[in-house]
């Protein structure tokens, strides 16, 4: 892990958070993927705000951090990082999302959602991490 700028980790992964924050409200896709998961506003009010939060910036923080193993060369261009990150997001988190909601019988807007989220927070994380080294 020597070379990696864990401040820059930490950015990365509240940046996913943020994206999060913004992508999941009313502003964006949140009352589609309310409907979509068949979830209430008080069935969000009834959950713990507290694990799920801690939990999501912690998952947040380790995939920031692999991510930043993962670029973590002498040679790093931008160019490398953003397609490493739509790699990651696209290619491994977004289709690992698709795979298992298939198997669920979700919907393709079900997959669309959290698959952008995926994809979007992965292409935001890799310039931070590749910029601020």
């Amino acid at each position: 892990m020597e070379g990696i700028n864990w401040l820059a980790v930490i950015a990365a992964a509240l940046s996913m958070f943020g994206i999060g924050g913004l992508w999941y409200s009313p502003v964006l896709f949140g009352t589609c993927w309310m409907r979509e998961n068949e979830l209430t506003e008080a069935d969000l009010k009834n959950s713990s705000q507290a694990k799920i939060f801690g939990f999501s910036a912690v998952f947040s923080l380790i995939m920031a951090a692999n991510l930043a193993a993962f670029l973590n060369t002498d040679d790093l261009t931008l160019g490398f990082a953003m397609a490493a990150s739509l790699a990651a997001g696209l290619g491994w988190a977004a289709l690992g999302v698709a795979v298992v909601a298939l198997f669920e019988r979700r919907s393709w807007t079900y997959i669309a959602i959290n698959g952008g989220y995926l994809t979007v927070s992965f292409l935001t994380m890799g310039p931070i991490l590749a910029l601020w080294r």
